[in-house]
């Protein structure tokens, strides 16, 4: 009989996998041996692009029926920085006081060795034929242009006829303890970079040359201090950040021909980036004088509405944890995204308190704790689905 994973284990052995985007390390073949001993059917898929770096990703499947949920995560991690300056390696996996150190063990090699651990044990006690199916959709490139990706192993699972039912993102959506809170959406988020033309002079004749930068203050002013909206049900109110200002100017003596900003957009489903951006334009217009304006959209706002999914995996966190976690839409991006466009997504993962920082690292009672906590998620997902 196959033994089952020891997650804590299994998180050590993929934090010594050198897995900084764009490179495989050894992670996904690690984590393909693992899935396969315990009855997984597993594609190694790789994916390039003009321009970027092929990425390696990882498609593995128990169980041919319906419905099939599935836990979508990624190995690559960000650059650790100076290892001088870490407590351990940090690519050592090193438990020290009850932390397991390492790049990765946060963001988000232990979500996958907890769910690896716990859909064995879940085919451990109720044999291969379930009545459904799970499933991996593991990249190497969450962190990196999320080009050769998710969004490919999506498109090549459409054309083989795979198709998920359902889908638990495992990134470390806790921010100070387990239990604390489970990302149902995201809210969109966009980069505009303004350009604003005037015309050269010298600073004591201003009235013989057009000052680029007094029209950019007057663009930039309302999105400082404008409110947008007020948030909705599940989304905060929209945020706007100015980046950058650049002129590039070294003369004091001398009004630019031209001037440069950068801000960035989180925002609500009050929202769609064409709207904001027509929005945006029209105050730009307002200001007058000749602008660019160009935008670059990583994603609109999405939600998943509470629901079986979302109950399943709640239920679940209150009976391991004895909390409810918060169901929220805050953050950053993550490749939900992209899995939205398919099937139900919610994220559940470990604490993220550390995740790319010097020293990250794990509690290593919390990745028991949400093993089992992904082992009742899906006990309470094929439930459901059987009722």
């Amino acid at each position: 009989m196959t033994t089952q994973i020891d997650p804590v284990r299994l998180t050590q052995d993929l934090v010594r996998c050198e897995s900084v985007t764009p490179v495989e390390g050894g992670a996904l073949a690690l984590l393909e041996k693992e899935l396969t001993a315990h009855g997984f059917t597993c594609r190694r898929l790789s994916f390039s692009a003009e321009g970027t770096p092929d990425v390696e990703n990882l498609y593995a499947r128990i169980g041919t029926s319906a419905p099939n949920i599935c836990f979508a995560g990624h190995t690559d991690v960000v650059p650790p920085g100076d290892a001088a300056d870490w407590i351990a390696p940090p690519f050592s996996g090193e438990i020290r006081e009850g932390r397991l150190y390492g790049r990765g063990s946060s963001d988000m090699k232990s979500g996958v060795a907890c769910f690896a651990a716990a859909a064995a044990r879940y085919v451990g006690k109720h044999g291969a034929d379930f009545g459904g199916s799970i499933s991996f959709l593991i990249t190497g490139d969450e962190e990196g242009p999320a080009i050769n990706g998710t969004v490919k192993v999506l498109d090549w699972m459409e054309a083989e006829g795979e198709t998920i039912d359902a889908c638990i993102v495992g990134e470390p959506t806790n921010p100070e303890f387990l239990g604390q809170m489970m990302k149902i959406g995201r809210r969109g988020s966009f980069t505009g970079y303004l350009t604003v033309h005037g015309t050269q002079g010298h600073t004591a004749y201003p009235h013989l040359a057009d000052n680029p930068i007094h029209r950019l203050v007057k663009m930039l002013e309302p999105l400082t201090e404008g409110v947008l909206d007020e948030g909705t049900e599940h989304f905060q109110p929209t945020t706007v950040a100015i980046a950058t200002v650049d002129t590039g100017n070294p003369a004091t003596n001398v009004i630019p021909a031209k001037t440069r900003a950068t801000f960035n957009v989180r925002f609500n489903d009050l929202h769609t980036s064409e709207s904001l951006e027509a929005k945006f334009r029209a105050m730009f217009d307002a200001v007058g004088g000749r602008y660019d304006l160009r935008i670059e959209c990583t994603s609109n706002a999405f939600v998943t509405e509470p629901g079986p999914l979302s109950d399943a995996v709640a239920a679940a966190v209150k009976e391991v944890t004895g909390k409810e976690p918060e169901l929220s839409t805050s953050g950053g991006t993550s490749d939900a995204r992209f899995i939205r466009k398919f099937c139900p997504v919610v994220e559940f993962g470990i604490v993220g308190q550390t995740m790319h920082k010097t020293d990250e690292h794990v509690m290593v009672s919390d990745i028991e704790a949400l093993t089992v906590i992904y082992e009742r998620a899906l006990e309470k997902f094929f439930d459901a689905a059987r009722a």
